[in-house]
């Protein structure tokens, strides 16, 4: 697997807890990310890259939810699977505020999350809302 799909997959794990557990679970990142990856290859950069998405989506959350509930006609983000709403979170966070990671990229990694962690229909639910965005916003796909 690679560094960056990994890194993702633990954020979004991370930021599902933080969603059920609240904002003071965010001091556990660091041991969370250790008992995952310490030993592994590219456990450095797979750590580094998991803590700026955590921290990404959870500074920029206020916006990205926003935008969310604009694009997500008919759904509120509370109602929403709170894996699928995480998904989101990250998927809008990266596609917006990481330069280097393709708008493309950014979806379909999305949409991939929520197929494996979720189900098989939220990988067009997500896309769906992520596209939106995307469209809305003007960004290159």
């Amino acid at each position: 697997m690679r560094v960056r799909t990994r890194a993702r997959e633990l954020a979004l794990q991370f930021l599902y807890m933080l969603d059920v557990q609240g904002p003071e679970y965010r001091e556990r990142l660091d041991e969370f990310l250790a008992d995952e990856l310490d030993g592994k290859p590219g456990a450095d950069e797979a750590k580094a890259y998991a803590v700026r998405l955590v921290d990404g989506t959870t500074l920029n959350r206020p916006a990205v939810d926003a935008l969310l509930d604009e694009a997500a006609k008919n759904w509120d983000l509370s109602r929403m699977a709170v894996i699928d709403r995480n998904v989101l979170r990250l998927g809008c966070y990266e596609m917006l505020h990481e330069p280097d990671v393709p708008t493309k990229v950014a979806i379909n990694e999305a949409i991939e999350l929520g197929k494996r962690f979720s189900t098989e229909q939220s990988g067009a639910f997500i896309n769906g809302i992520l596209d939106r965005i995307r469209k809305d916003r003007g960004l290159k796909v």
